[in-house]
């Protein structure tokens, strides 16, 4: 598959709930550097998105920039809404994955809440 087709699937099925397919587009070794702790491998990544959807509300990511591809590696920036204690929450982020046999295998995160 190729990488911009993959981070698209990444953000528009994967992150938009779609937990099922995780297995399709994370490897078995996947390591996902969150900010304060390491993700491994497809069912924990599934795990979190799903913990995620389960804090906010009608929960939506879009790509906002890219996919940028080089070589191995997959860039993208993405905009996140969704509804908590019955306000609106908007937030940025920028991920950076690496891509091994089609899958990703390694992934960054930097997010923010906008005010």
């Amino acid at each position: 598959m190729d990488p911009r087709d993959l981070y698209r699937r990444w953000i528009d099925e994967l992150w938009n709930g779609d937990l099922d397919v995780a297995p399709e587009l994370v490897a078995a070794d996947f390591v996902g550097h969150w900010p304060d702790h390491d993700v491994h491998g497809p069912d924990e990544v599934a795990r979190i998105i799903g913990e995620t959807h389960g804090m906010l509300d009608a929960l939506s990511f879009v790509v906002e920039v890219g996919p940028l591809v080089d070589g191995e590696l997959v860039a993208g920036r993405w905009r996140g809404r969704g509804v908590q204690d019955g306000n609106p929450v908007t937030f940025i982020g920028n991920d950076l994955l690496r891509v091994a046999d089609g899958r990703f295998v390694e992934y960054w995160v930097a997010s923010l809440p906008l005010p």
